[in-house]
C-alpha cells in the first residue's frame, strides 16, 4: 500500500504543471555600471548586497541601455520598442501610444503587477493599469523614496496583495538612488550603511582629479551604498515571504551617474548597466557572459518568454532567453542607442551603434554653435569645469566638446572607454567605420526610424540643420500645447476680495 501511495504521489508530482515564476525587477537610478564592486568598482565594500546577488546570478558583461536619460530609458525597456516606434522620446505623456506594456501582457498572462518608485516615468502615460501602486505603504502613509526600510516593506506588501489574489507576481521595485539630491550628510535621516569620504573614492577616467569633484563623488558613492541598502531589503523581504526558489530576480541601472559625461549622453559609461539575473535552477550561480551584447530594449521579450507569455505584434527587441540556459545565440555582436529630448523638452537627436571594440555616434544637431542640454550642468562638477577651463587647455577642450559635440564620433572602448579620445579621421581606424555605418543604417531602415535620410546625407550640414530646426519646433510646439491643456484643467483662481 506505501508504494502505491508513492508511486502515485510520484506520478501527480510528474503530471501537475510547474507554478509559474514570479517576477522581481529591481532597478537602481542614473548609477554607473562600474560603480558595482563585481563590475569593477575600485572603492572596496560600496555594494555587498548587489555583489551577493551577482555571486547567486548570471551576470552580462555587456549589458546596455538604450539612452543616458530616465523615462526614455524604461519606456522602452517595458515596451520592447526603441523610443522612436515607443513614442516616449522625452518627459511627456502619450494617452495613446499604440503598443502593449509590461503590465497589459503579464497581466493577460495572469499576472499581479506592482510597481513601488519612478510610478510616472515607467509608462506612456499616467495613472497605468499597475494593480498595485506600492509607493503607499500598508498603513496608509507614503513612502519616502530614499528609505531603504520602506522599499522592503514595499516588496513585502506587493508580493501579500499577489498572494491574496493568488496570482504569481511581477513586481517592478525602482530604487532612487543614487539619483540626485544624493545623501546631504548630518542633516540627512536616511543614512547610508556606510558613507565615503572625498579622498576615498575613484575618479572616473572621463572626469578630473580635484577636490570639488572628489567632494561630489563621495556623495554619489554614499548614495550608491543606500542603494545596496535598499537591494539588501528587497531581497530580505522576498527572502521572507517563502518564494524566492519560484522567483526570478532581475537587477539593473537606468543609466549611468548623473555627472558630466555620463547621464543625458549615448557614451560607453551612459549606457552600460550591471545587469544580473537570478533564476533559481535554471542561471549558474556566478557565471558571467562575456561573449553576448544584450541591450534594454531585449528586456520585455525575455521576461515574456520566462513566463511562457505571449508576444505582443510588434517588438523591436529579442529575447535572450537561450543565454538564461547557458547557450549561445548569434547575432550578438553589437547595441543600438537612440537619444532624442532630455527632461526641458530641447530636442539634441543623436543615434549610436557600438560593439565590443568599438562606439560610433552620430549627432546631427551639432553644428558648433547649438548648446546642447544636459540634465548635468547643475552639478558642482561641471561648475568647476567651467570655472577650471578658463586656465587650463585639457579641460577647455573637454568643456567644449560637452557643450557642442562634433557631428560624428568614434571611439576604440576597448581600449578607451572613457571616451577620451575621438578616432572619426584617425587613419588607423577608418577600417572600422563601413561596417558600422552599415549595421546602423540597416537598423534605420527596420524600425522606421525618421532619422534615416539625416543620417544617409550626413555630409550635407544644411540638411542636417534643417532636420533638426524641425524637431526643435515640433518639440516646441508639443510643450506649449502641452503647458495650454495643463492650464485648462487648472482649477480658476479666485478673484482677491477687496478689505
Amino acid at each position: 500500500m506505501k508504494k502505491i501511495l508513492l508511486c502515485l504521489c510520484a506520478l501527480l508530482a510528474v503530471s501537475l504543471p510547474a507554478a509559474p515564476p514570479n517576477i522581481l525587477l529591481i532597478t537602481v537610478d542614473d548609477m554607473s555600471c562600474d560603480s558595482v564592486g563585481v563590475f569593477g568598482c575600485k572603492l572596496p565594500n560600496t555594494t555587498p548586497n548587489m555583489d551577493r546577488l551577482a555571486a547567486q546570478s548570471l551576470r552580462f558583461a555587456h549589458a546596455h541601455v538604450t539612452v543616458g536619460n530616465c523615462m526614455p530609458c524604461r519606456n522602452v525597456l517595458l515596451s520592447g520598442l526603441y523610443s522612436h516606434n515607443n513614442k516616449i522620446e522625452g518627459f511627456y505623456q502619450v494617452k495613446n501610444p499604440g503598443w502593449p506594456h509590461l503590465v497589459d501582457l503579464m497581466k493577460a498572462a495572469g499576472y499581479f503587477t506592482g510597481i513601488r518608485g519612478k510610478v510616472s516615468h515607467s509608462a506612456p502615460y499616467q495613472p497605468y493599469a499597475w494593480d498595485a501602486n506600492l509607493d503607499t505603504l500598508p498603513d496608509g502613509t507614503k513612502a519616502h523614496k530614499k528609505d531603504a526600510e520602506s522599499f522592503g516593506a514595499s516588496t513585502t506588501d506587493g508580493i501579500a496583495r499577489a498572494k491574496a489574489a493568488k496570482k504569481p507576481f511581477c513586481l517592478v521595485v525602482n530604487i532612487s538612488d543614487p539619483h540626485k539630491p544624493f545623501w546631504k550628510g548630518s542633516k540627512d535621516p536616511h543614512v547610508p550603511s556606510r558613507t565615503f569620504k572625498p579622498r576615498e573614492v575613484p575618479v572616473p577616467g572621463f572626469l578630473f582629479d580635484d577636490a570639488q569633484v572628489r567632494a561630489e563623488l563621495a556623495l554619489y558613492y554614499s548614495s550608491v551604498r543606500r542603494a545596496d541598502d535598499c537591494v539588501g531589503k528587497i531581497l530580505k523581504a522576498l527572502d521572507a515571504s517563502g518564494v524566492a526558489k519560484n522567483t526570478v530576480v532581475i537587477f539593473l541601472s537606468d543609466h549611468g551617474m548623473p555627472l558630466p559625461f555620463a547621464k543625458t549622453q549615448l557614451y560607453h559609461h551612459s549606457t552600460h548597466t550591471p545587469l544580473m539575473i537570478r533564476w533559481p535552477g535554471v542561471t549558474e550561480a556566478g557565471a558571467v557572459d562575456e561573449a553576448h551584447m544584450v541591450s534594454a530594449v531585449d528586456f520585455l521579450p525575455t521576461v515574456l518568454d520566462i513566463v511562457g507569455a505571449k508576444h505582443p505584434k510588434r517588438l523591436d527587441g529579442r529575447s535572450f532567453l537561450p543565454l538564461l540556459h547557458g547557450n549561445k545565440q548569434s547575432d550578438r555582436e553589437h547595441i543600438i542607442k537612440e537619444y532624442n529630448e532630455n527632461a526641458g523638452a530641447s530636442r539634441d537627436p543623436m543615434r549610436a551603434i557600438q560593439t565590443k571594440r568599438y562606439l560610433y555616434l552620430f549627432n546631427p544637431w551639432s553644428n558648433g554653435e547649438r548648446v546642447f542640454a544636459t540634465a548635468t550642468t547643475g552639478t558642482a562638477t561641471y561648475r568647476r569645469l567651467a570655472a577650471l577651463a578658463s586656465s587650463d587647455k585639457k579641460l577647455a577642450a573637454r568643456l567644449d566638446l560637452y557643450k557642442h559635440r562634433v557631428p560624428e564620433e568614434l571611439y576604440d572602448v576597448a581600449n578607451d572607454p572613457n571616451c577620451l579620445h575621438n578616432l572619426i579621421a584617425h587613419p588607423k581606424h577608418q577600417a572600422a567605420l563601413p561596417a558600422l555605418h552599415a549595421e546602423l543604417e540597416a537598423w534605420m531602415k527596420r524600425t522606421d526610424d525618421p532619422i534615416l535620410e539625416v543620417f544617409q546625407k550626413r555630409a550635407d550640414a544644411n540638411f542636417r540643420e534643417a532636420f533638426v530646426q524641425k524637431e526643435e519646433k515640433e518639440a516646441l510646439d508639443r510643450r506649449k500645447n502641452r503647458r495650454k491643456n495643463q492650464n485648462k484643467n487648472r482649477p480658476p483662481r479666485h478673484p482677491r476680495k477687496e478689505k
